[in-house]
């Protein structure tokens, strides 16, 4: 019997260990992992780096107070700031608290000028921005606020894609706009460049804030430390979490010195263990790692040989395979079918990925992975389209 709540659907298989871009299983099986902690684990299992770097600030100091100074706090949001389009970072937990702070950050700005019915968020319409109470009624998804009654009023939606419908819902009473700039749960649906030019042109001529929400796409994810970078915008409050810890639970949300005027004083926002020294020296770690121009254009030369490889077999099999989505290493296989027996044969031939709306399969590996790793996904990926066709 086991005391844990069901809320999760677990697949009958635990692990013992992991090495990069494999874990290892209770029964000695070696899996190549291409959910890694759904995009969290960003350089792969036990990196040697990081396990240095635990291993050493455990033996200092684990957490002390916000109430105190953090010196490796403020040295991570040194690095993000001068990496991004942010003046201010304030550190959380999970992605899920990161959305939920920036919801409070874009209310609060509006509150600080003057302008308190300047209060509802505008969001893609089955997006998702985490499970508390508030992050589930951004997503608008009927399925994930069913028995979490009463409604938390303040969000309004639009169809993926609808840009007159986007317009419309826009009134005196709208604060913000908020996109995961690309949907990850929602089936790995790239917001275009040329979209997101054009919602900051819009927030900018409303007089609105713009959110773009990459806590999965984020943190080098696309080949960019931001997924919205070749766009050329610059948005007003970014949530990011996962990759920044590489599997160490941090959250953090970036905001320019305009957004960050109502919640930028003291007592307007808290966290116990956000910004905690051990997960700060996790994430200036990362950060070091992934941010390099080196490794950026590894994970771009290599996630173009991935999609290339995965539209081909695509083209191979267009009666299993409906499209190819994503950028970088945030991909999606939609098929034609049902995505659980797919998957399911993807397991027997020991490669891990994870589902996603509108039959769509993730692929996430860690971000150094090595070629010959992608090449092993995909003769498996070739050899289950083959006993399904």
């Amino acid at each position: 019997m086991s005391y844990l709540a069901k809320n999760y659907n677990r697949k009958k298989i635990s692990f013992k260990y992991g090495k990069g871009s494999y874990l290892y299983s209770s029964n000695n099986k070696k899996y190549l992992d291409f959910v890694q902690g759904i995009a969290v684990n960003s350089l792969g299992h036990a990196h040697p780096k990081l396990v240095q770097t635990i291993n050493k600030q455990s033996k200092k100091l684990w957490h002390v107070s916000n109430a105190f100074q953090i010196p490796e706090g403020e040295k991570l949001a040194k690095k993000l700031c001068k990496k991004t389009f942010a003046d201010y970072v304030m550190f959380q937990n999970s992605g899920a608290e990161a959305t939920e702070a920036a919801i409070k950050v874009a209310r609060k700005y509006f509150y600080s000028i003057g302008k308190p019915h300047k209060n509802r968020i505008l969001c893609v319409k089955n997006s998702f921005h985490g499970r508390t109470l508030a992050a589930i009624y951004a997503s608008g998804s009927r399925k994930m606020t069913e028995g979490f009654g009463p409604k938390v009023t303040g969000f309004d939606h639009f169809v993926f894609g609808d840009h007159k419908s986007l317009k419309n819902k826009i009134t005196k009473n709208t604060a913000a706009i908020m996109v995961e700039t690309i949907m990850g749960e929602g089936g790995i649906k790239v917001i275009p460049d040329w979209c997101l030019k054009e919602l900051r042109k819009l927030c900018n001529k409303k007089k609105i804030l713009l959110i773009l929400d990459e806590v999965q796409c984020g943190i080098s994810r696309t080949g960019n430390f931001f997924a919205f970078e070749n766009s050329k915008i610059k948005p007003d409050i970014v949530p990011i979490a996962k990759g920044i810890g590489g599997g160490f639970p941090i959250g953090a949300v970036l905001m320019t010195k305009k957004a960050a005027k109502g919640i930028n004083s003291f007592g307007s926002h808290g966290s116990t263990f956000g910004g905690n020294p051990l997960a700060m020296a996790v994430g200036n770690t990362v950060m070091d790692i992934v941010s390099s121009k080196k490794f950026l254009k590894k994970v771009k030369d290599l996630s173009k040989h991935f999609l290339k490889n995965l539209n081909i077999i695509k083209n191979e099999y267009p009666d299993i395979i409906k499209s190819i989505r994503g950028k970088g290493f945030l991909i999606g296989i939609q098929l034609y079918k049902d995505q659980s027996l797919f998957i399911k044969k993807l397991i027997d031939n020991q490669l891990l990925t994870i589902r996603a709306s509108e039959n769509v399969i993730r692929l996430l590996p860690p971000l150094n992975v090595k070629k010959n790793e992608l090449d092993q996904s995909l003769k498996i990926i070739k050899k289950v389209c083959e006993e399904l066709k």
